[in-house]
Formats: C-alpha cells, sequence, structure tokens
C-alpha cells in the first residue's frame, strides 16, 4: 500500500479487504481481497451490478463500516484499527459526503447546514474558510437560498446544498453515493458538472458510486466490481463504452 501510495499519492484506499456477513454456510462475502486506491485530485466512480459489493466498498472506505479483513487508509493513515468515536471525528474532519436523498436537516436554512460541519466539531470558520464558503455559494447559485429550509428548495438546489456542505471543509475525499439518482436527468448533469468543476478546477478527490454510464462517464477513471472483487479498473470512458462494459459484466455474471 505504501509503494502504491507514493506511486499514484492515494487520498483514500483498502488493501486486501474483506467484508463478510454471516458465518459457516450461511456467510455472505460482500468484498474479498480487494486492493484500490484514490488518487489527489482524481473523479473516480465506482460501478457494478446490483449486489457487486460497490456500495459496501463506499461505506467501508469512507469509515461509516468496518472490514472483516485487510486495511483502510485515509492518506498516510491506517483507519481500520479506529474506534467510533476516533473514526467519528476523522469522518467530520477529512471526509464529505453527498447522499442521493440529500440527507440535509429540515430545521436548518441553507446557510445552517453548510455550516453544520463546523459546528458539529465545534469550531468556527476563519476568514479563509469564508471566503471560500462564499465563493461555493456564488458558484452554486445559492446566495440569495441563505435563508431557505431544504423543503423550500427544489431537488436540484437540495443538491447543491448538500454539495456545498460537503466542499466547504475542504476535505480530503468526498465520498458520493448516487448523487444523481433523485433528480431529473437534466439537474443529474448539471449536479455532475458541479463535482466534475470540483475536481478540475479545486483539486478535490472524489469517490462516486453509480449505476448511471451518463454519471460515471463524468469521471477519470471507473473501477467495475463483480460478485465483491474488482473486475476491471479503466480510465475515462463514454457513456456508451460504460453500457457496454456493464452489460458484458453482467454476461459474464449470468
Amino acid at each position: 500500500m505504501n509503494a502504491q501510495a507514493a506511486a499514484i499519492e492515494t487520498v483514500a484506499g483498502v488493501a486486501n479487504l474483506g467484508k463478510y456477513y454471516g458465518a459457516g454456510e450461511q456467510r455472505v462475502v460482500a468484498l474479498h481481497d480487494v486492493s484500490v486506491g484514490v488518487g489527489r485530485g482524481q473523479f473516480t466512480a465506482i460501478m457494478g451490478p446490483s449486489g457487486s459489493g460497490k456500495s459496501t466498498l463506499m461505506h467501508v472506505m469512507a469509515g461509516l463500516d468496518t472490514p472483516s479483513a485487510g486495511q483502510v487508509w485515509l492518506g498516510g493513515d491506517e483507519i481500520s484499527g479506529l474506534g467510533d468515536a476516533e473514526l467519528t471525528k476523522l469522518r467530520r474532519r477529512r471526509i464529505g459526503f453527498i447522499f442521493q436523498a440529500f440527507n440535509l436537516v429540515p430545521t436548518l436554512d441553507v446557510r445552517g447546514n453548510i455550516m453544520l460541519p463546523f459546528q458539529l466539531d465545534g469550531k468556527k470558520p476563519s476568514l479563509q474558510e469564508m471566503a471560500w464558503i462564499d465563493a461555493l455559494l456564488n458558484q452554486l447559485g445559492l446566495a440569495s437560498r441563505l435563508d431557505h429550509r431544504p423543503h423550500e428548495l427544489s431537488g436540484g438546489q437540495q443538491q447543491r446544498v448538500a454539495i456545498a456542505r460537503a466542499l466547504a471543509t475542504k476535505p480530503d475525499v468526498i465520498f458520493a453515493d448516487e448523487p444523481t439518482g433523485a433528480l431529473d436527468s437534466r439537474t443529474g448533469r448539471e449536479v455532475l458538472k458541479l463535482l466534475r468543476s470540483a475536481v478540475t478546477n479545486s483539486g478535490q478527490s472524489i469517490v462516486m458510486v453509480t449505476h448511471d454510464p451518463i454519471a460515471a462517464s463524468y469521471a477519470d477513471r471507473i473501477v467495475f466490481l463483480g460478485d465483491g472483487q474488482i473486475v476491471a479498473d479503466r480510465g475515462p470512458m463514454t457513456a456508451e463504452e460504460i453500457s457496454a462494459t456493464m452489460l458484458n459484466l453482467e454476461g459474464h455474471a449470468a
């Protein structure tokens, strides 16, 4: 893992990762001997058929779930042995999350939702951080919506708030779980362009789980899973090439 991290400067990764549920004949293998690193400033998509282990991989990499075997790294820190309190602090300070269901706090306005990571960490944003947040709000078209609560926003606006919240603390890596799944196609593409811009213009590192070939076509790299293992690791691909690869994988699985 260290050699791999040195070669591509990984911001997150797993080595010989296994995730199992149950025991004996009842044991279910979600992931088996998976090793992968995510490069700094890289947009990585994780794809695979339903049940392939893609969401499990993201959850373990993000410290939301624990591995049954192997190691999990965030930068140069091995995190698989950390306790709940340490993991919570680490996620708060070094990881950003974007979910399909937005996961905004309904009683907070846009400003409150974006500032939530700072409040949870018991700190006040610095002047530099406030300048960054103001720039984000302008870029995402949210500056005039700061006093609105989630129910007063469209789905696309809510997802933009979630993106601003994830980017506000400049985390080492952002994990996005089907970020366009609840959006119509036009709004979904706007959100994907914003994520792509965060990578290209700000050097943000993003790991996105998706089943959508169009969404994955915005990524620099696409990792395909099948039956809990990596079956292909590719560079940029068109939506058509991704669809063909997925059909091929599902054909082999059948």
